[in-house]
């Protein structure tokens, strides 16, 4: 992004985002289970998608973004991005998500349930979560706010806003925490690199293995 943008605006469309996820999470819940209970969670996959489109058009579209998706990717930075997931891995998963959990103990028990929750359909929370997450946040949070607090800000401000916007897309005390730290490497990984595809590669290969690890072995109890 050549052109900068200002924090209200960047807390403005991440604002618009999190309507989007309100949005298609009241259809889920009013409309697709009761109307569709067979079909509802695929039905719901599905909006998902057609609300990460709206959104990625209305981003593109008033803010003049051109999404570079496939640019500077580089054997280099794909090695790297698989690094970064491995050590979010082990630095989260494996170690300060622990201690959050004996922090925020009630955060803990809505996030266990919503783990829970996501087990009973494999498949499409494995596409929701290690797919369609990644891609939509790191358009917004690191090709978009990312790049145009920097011109506006300074990289380091840059960074951390947009960590701190990240994060609070994640619900409970618990995610949000680990997202911070999540989105402070994610966003190193991008300055570094200056890849979408490399934050999406990493996000979504951090997201399966704790898909593999947390959720898939609730499935069936």
């Amino acid at each position: 992004m050549k052109d900068g943008i200002s924090l209200g605006k960047g807390i403005w469309w991440t604002l618009v985002w999190f309507g989007f996820m309100l949005l298609y999470t009241a259809v889920d819940v009013v409309v697709l289970r009761k109307a569709v209970p067979v079909y509802g969670k695929y039905l719901n996959l599905l909006s998902i998608a057609l609300c990460m489109l709206a959104f990625i058009f209305l981003l593109t579209k008033k803010n003049n973004f051109k999404i570079n998706l496939f640019g500077n990717i580089a054997l280099q930075g794909i090695l790297l991005a698989i690094g970064c997931a491995v050590l979010l891995y082990f630095l989260l998963d494996k170690g300060l998500d622990s201690v959050f959990e004996s922090i925020f103990p009630v955060s803990e028990e809505n996030y266990q349930e919503t783990l829970k929750s996501l087990s009973e359909a494999p498949v499409v929370s494995l596409i929701q979560i290690c797919i369609l997450a990644p891609i939509i946040e790191e358009i917004l949070m690191r090709g978009f706010l990312l790049d145009g607090l920097s011109v506006s800000y300074g990289t380091v401000k840059a960074l951390f806003a947009s960590s701190f916007m990240f994060a609070l897309l994640h619900f409970n005390m618990v995610q949000t925490l680990s997202a911070f730290i999540c989105g402070i490497v994610l966003g190193l990984l991008y300055l570094h690199t200056r890849s979408i595809f490399c934050c999406m590669l990493t996000h979504m290969i951090y997201n399966l293995i704790s898909y593999v690890t947390m959720i898939l072995p609730l499935y069936g109890k």
